[in-house]
C-alpha cells in the first residue's frame, strides 16, 4: 500500500518535469504560430507551363522589370530572370515562400536578378514594374486593381494566372493553357485618370 502513494508522485514529478522540458519547446511553437501570417490566398503553385505561357504574353524581355505579387516558390521571377534575362522581384506575406523563393533562384544562379522579400501587397510599392504576375484570387484582384492603376506607368503589362480584374476591367486578351486561364491588360490613361 505504501508503493501506490509513492508510485503516483513519482509519476507526478516526471511529468511536471516532462512538462517543464517542453515548455520551451511549447512557448516557441505557440510563438511560431502566432508570427505566421494570415494568407489571404492559399499557396498554390503555378505550373511551369502556364509561368511560360505568362511570360510570353507579356513579352517579357532583358529590360523588364518583373514584379510578382503573391511570388510563392518564386518560380515566375526565377523564370523571367533565367530565361528571359529580366530583372523581377516577388513578394508574397509569408516568410517559409520567400526562403524557399531565395534557395530557388540562388539553385538557378539568378540571385543577381530575382529578389524576393516578405511584404504586405497592399503596402508594397511596385510603380517600377514594366510588368506585374499574379495568382490570387478575383476578391483580392478587384482590391487591388486601384493600386495597380495608381501606380503602375502607362504601358505597364498586367498578367493573372485563373482570376480577372472584374467588370471594372475587362482583359484586353485571354489564353487558354492546359485548360487553366491567363488573363492580361495594359495601363491605359484611362486607367490612370479612373483614379486621379
Amino acid at each position: 500500500m505504501n508503493l501506490q502513494p509513492r508510485r503516483r508522485t513519482l509519476l507526478l514529478s516526471a511529468a511536471a518535469a516532462g512538462g517543464m522540458m517542453m515548455f520551451p519547446f511549447g512557448r516557441a511553437l505557440a510563438q511560431a504560430t502566432a508570427a505566421t501570417p494570415r494568407l489571404d490566398v492559399p499557396y498554390v503553385p503555378t505550373p511551369q507551363e502556364v509561368v511560360d505561357k505568362m511570360l510570353d504574353l507579356a513579352k517579357v524581355g532583358k529590360n523588364d522589370t518583373l514584379f510578382d505579387l503573391g511570388c510563392g516558390d518564386g518560380r515566375i521571377v526565377v523564370t523571367a530572370a533565367k530565361v528571359r534575362g529580366a530583372r523581377g522581384t516577388g513578394i508574397d506575406i509569408d516568410p517559409e515562400r520567400i526562403a524557399e523563393a531565395k534557395e530557388n533562384a540562388k539553385k538557378a544562379g539568378v540571385s543577381d536578378r530575382a529578389q524576393f522579400r516578405v511584404g504586405d501587397l497592399f503596402k508594397t510599392d511596385f510603380s517600377s514594374a514594366t510588368v506585374v504576375t499574379l495568382y490570387l484570387l478575383p476578391t483580392i484582384n478587384a482590391k487591388l486593381r486601384p493600386q495597380l492603376w495608381k501606380q503602375l506607368k502607362v504601358g505597364t503589362r498586367v498578367v493573372s494566372h485563373a482570376f480577372d480584374m472584374g467588370s471594372e476591367w475587362p482583359a484586353e486578351k485571354t489564353v487558354e493553357v492546359d485548360g487553366r486561364t491567363i488573363y492580361y491588360w495594359t495601363i491605359t490613361e484611362a486607367n490612370k485618370k479612373e483614379v486621379a
